[in-house]
Order: C-alpha cells, then structure tokens, then sequence
C-alpha cells in the first residue's frame, strides 16, 4: 500500500530568496522540500540557477532578466523588492512566506506582519512577528531575542540575560503578552 502526499499551490510558504551568503544548501533544501512558490532577485536568481533550482518569479522591472522558462515577472515599479514581493503574494492569497536574506531591516515587513505569516531567515537566525499571548514550547537554555519593542511586556517560561535577550528557564512553554499588535522575536537556528 502506497500512500501519496499531493501538495496543493500555496498550501506550503512561498519562498522569497533575496540572498543566500549566510544560508547553508541543507537549511535551502529543507525550505525547497515541499515544493513552494519561489520568489527571487535577479542577483539570487542566477545562484538558484546554477544549484539546479526552479524559479517561479523574479522581483524585476527589466524583462532581459529570465534564466529559465516558464519564469513569471513579478514588476517591482516604485516599490523595494520586499514590498513588491510582499504585496503580490497577499493579493493571491498566499497565507505565508518564508524568506531568506542577507540583510535585514524589520520595518520593512512591519506593514506585512499581520496580512501574511513571515519568516525571515537571516544570519543564522529565524525572526518571525508573534501576536500577544504567543507561546511556544523551547528546550531549556535557548535563545530568545526580542527584535521590536512591546508595550507592557510580560514574559513567562524566560529569564533576562541582557538587554531584549531572554533564556528558557526549562523545557516546556514559554509565552510573551504584551499590549502591541505584533512583535518581531529571534531564535538561534
């Protein structure tokens, strides 16, 4: 008896690769297991080319950019690549992205953190917004970094260890309330 796995478009995070110079091929891989929708910039576009990897959309307003066929321009206009990304995947509906970048600037995706479920991987770190009265559940001794600031900030399960930087007290769940929309959090991957 065989059992199938059939992957419905946007079921899985679309992949928006922006850069790849801190991100090792194995985590790529992992991201690129399911299948999604990759996004890309003409620079990261000649890379996943040359790894063998299918591109869906490049970020451009240049139509000289295609490396493969069946390529789909995605035009940036007056928008950054971010944005540009970011706003054509809420319009089709896509429910999260998953996004590899070398550099990072949170306020770039604060107009996103509540339209679409983000995850930025960025120098060996995985930022995501959280609601309040997020909670997960971390081994003892991991690493927690609070990216933006929260409004009457309560944190349980963690303990202080520097500025904005909080440790897991045990295994088992931690949880952030606080009286902002979001907040950008950080963990070691």
């Amino acid at each position: 008896m065989s059992s199938h796995h059939v992957v419905r478009e946007k079921q899985e995070p679309a992949l928006l690769v922006l850069g790849l110079d801190s991100f090792t091929d194995e985590l790529l891989g992992q991201l690129l297991e399911w299948s999604p929708t990759v996004i890309t910039s003409p620079q990261t576009a000649e890379k996943l080319n040359t790894y063998g990897i299918k591109i869906d959309w490049i970020i451009t307003n240049n139509t000289d950019e295609v490396l493969q066929s069946d390529v789909k321009l995605m035009p940036a206009n007056d928008d950054d690549l971010i944005s540009a990304a970011l706003k054509q995947l809420t319009l089709n509906g896509f429910p999260a992205v998953n996004i590899v970048t070398d550099e990072l600037n949170l306020t770039d995706y604060e107009p996103y953190a509540t339209k679409i479920n983000l995850v930025i991987f960025n120098a060996g770190k995985k930022i995501y917004p959280v609601n309040p009265g997020f909670s997960k559940w971390k081994p003892a001794g991991e690493t927690i970094e609070l990216l933006t600031q929260a409004k009457e900030l309560r944190a349980e399960g963690l303990e202080k260890i520097g500025d904005n930087l909080y440790k897991t007290i045990k295994d088992g769940l931690f949880s952030l309330h606080f009286d902002t929309p979001f907040l950008f959090i950080s963990e070691e991957l």
